[in-house]
């Protein structure tokens, strides 16, 4: 239920422009998938720190992109950068405000990350 509401909440934030929502919305969605296919996979403790909490979204992508039990598509992996850059800068950017065209440029790119991490969850 909780990965349905982020999706409603992307969607939501598009419909209507606020752009850095939907772009940091988004960036949220994927990092929960990234961790939603580590946990099903069981192999949670690889993206966990010493303390037991979870890796932030950077390191997330990049233990994603190495990791040898699933296999990613080629636009999977070119895709994952380019969208944690997209929410980081609607996040973390002082002066940054994502229009919609930024968005646009990576949607199909978000829909391929969401599908296969949606997939290598088992949850679709």
């Amino acid at each position: 239920g909780y990965l349905i509401t982020v999706g409603r909440q992307v969607n939501g934030c598009f419909a209507s422009g606020w752009y850095d929502g939907c772009a940091v919305m988004m960036r949220r969605l994927v990092e929960l998938l990234i961790i939603e296919a580590f946990e099903n996979s069981a192999i949670a403790h690889k993206i966990k720190d010493a303390q037991g909490n979870y890796l932030h979204l950077s390191d997330l992508v990049n233990r994603a992109l190495s990791e040898a039990s699933w296999t990613l598509s080629r636009n999977a992996r070119k895709a994952l950068p380019e969208l944690r850059q997209v929410g980081d800068m609607s996040a973390h950017g002082r002066y940054y405000n994502a229009r919609k065209e930024d968005l646009e440029k990576v949607r199909l790119a978000f829909r391929v990350v969401v599908e296969e991490f949606l997939h290598h969850a088992k949850l679709a």
